[in-house]
């Protein structure tokens, strides 16, 4: 069970999130690998004492992903160093970068749902 984040966890996963995206999307970093892919930040999580920031990506169509989210994690400095200068914060997070997977889970409990045997038995449960 996940513990529910706080409204304070919310506000400053959304403002690392608003700077790392502008950051990808103004070519702050030097790598041609995150330069060229189209990357989205699903969402930024913190942790309880705001020294952790875990932020979850995806690529276009999950085209070089693990290439991608190795140059982030290799250049995750550059990250904090803007954070730094662009939020007021007591600490500066450690930043690290992880795949979003929710899309993949989603896809997978379609795919059951629609599955014939699953509806089948949806079915028989509608009749009872």
């Amino acid at each position: 069970m996940t513990q529910e984040l706080s409204q304070r966890q919310l506000r400053v996963g959304q403002e690392i999130k608003k700077v790392i995206a502008t950051a990808i999307e103004q070519g702050d970093v030097r790598s041609n690998e995150i330069s060229e892919a189209f990357i989205t930040i699903t969402q930024v999580i913190m942790s309880p004492d705001l020294k952790y920031a875990t932020v979850y990506l995806m690529t276009l169509n999950g085209k070089n992903l693990g290439v991608v989210l190795e140059q982030l994690n290799a250049d995750k400095w550059v990250f904090k160093k803007l954070v730094a200068a662009k939020l007021k914060l007591r600490y500066t997070p450690e930043i690290n970068f992880r795949v979003d997977d929710t899309f993949d889970e989603a896809d997978r409990i379609n795919k059951l749902m629609h599955d014939p045997k699953v509806m089948a038995d949806l079915a028989s449960e509608n009749k009872e």
